[in-house]
């Protein structure tokens, strides 16, 4: 695990970028293609708007790019809470990818439907066979003021999930169907990123770097061997 405090928000969208590029510059030189499950909500959209800018657009060969989703809604793709529709609108629409390589999470089907297309796809990309998980170059992950990365909620019926690649789950305080990759899966990637910022994480982030209070009724806990990207106000109750 590693640590890095950057002093605001806007050079933590910096530090993130910075580090996406290096990740994906090596393994499109190591490995001919870049595969990375991308995060929803507010600092994630930031952070792919920062790419689809003039100093960062061409730092990275988006043709040898794969975009996956750690989680999404059940929701349609143009629907206003669609993840796939934000990173679209801030990313995809600026870059030359070419549309084989943008795998989203159907979330317009019926949650089972769509995680089982959605694990279909990640193993037809990865060419797994049966009982096998893939490993994702990079998974960006974002963090809840409840603990919860991806779509792996507090008390959720999937943190046990070690049998499948993704789950749909029923979020009872959102009243809402979601679907995630599992946490084998996250835990299997080569690179994994916590990416937060804002003093709202700063009680969670500190539970969970340091190990103390209810960390382990946190399901970030269940991510092991992750980095972490904050900022100032995110690691402002942080004691070491």
């Amino acid at each position: 695990m590693t640590l890095q405090i950057a002093p605001s928000r806007e050079e933590l969208m910096i530090l993130a970028a910075d580090r996406l590029v290096a990740e994906a510059q090596t393994a499109i030189a190591q490995r001919g293609r870049w595969t990375i499950a991308l995060s929803g909500g507010s600092t994630p959209k930031a952070l792919f708007e920062l790419l689809a800018s003039p100093r960062y657009i061409n730092q990275i060969l988006w043709g040898r790019c794969f975009l996956f989703w750690g989680d999404e809604r059940c929701v349609g793709p143009d629907d206003l809470q669609s993840n796939y529709r934000m990173t679209k609108i801030a990313l995809i629409d600026h870059i030359p990818i070419p549309v084989g390589n943008v795998l989203r999470i159907r979330g317009e089907l019926a949650p089972e439907s769509a995680a089982s297309l959605y694990a279909h796809e990640i193993k037809r990309i990865f060419g797994l066979a049966e009982g096998q998980f893939p490993q994702f170059d990079t998974m960006l992950l974002g963090l809840g003021n409840d603990g919860h990365t991806a779509s792996l909620f507090p008390a959720s019926d999937i943190l046990g999930r070690n049998d499948v690649l993704v789950a749909e789950t029923w979020v009872a305080k959102l009243k809402q169907y979601r679907i995630s990759l599992t946490a084998p899966v996250i835990n299997n990637a080569h690179s994994k990123i916590f990416l937060a910022a804002g003093d709202d994480k700063a009680g969670v982030i500190r539970e969970l770097i340091e190990q103390t209070g209810a960390y382990q009724s946190y399901p970030a806990s269940l991510i092991n061997n992750a980095d972490w990207l904050i900022d100032q106000a995110a690691a402002s109750q942080l004691q070491h």
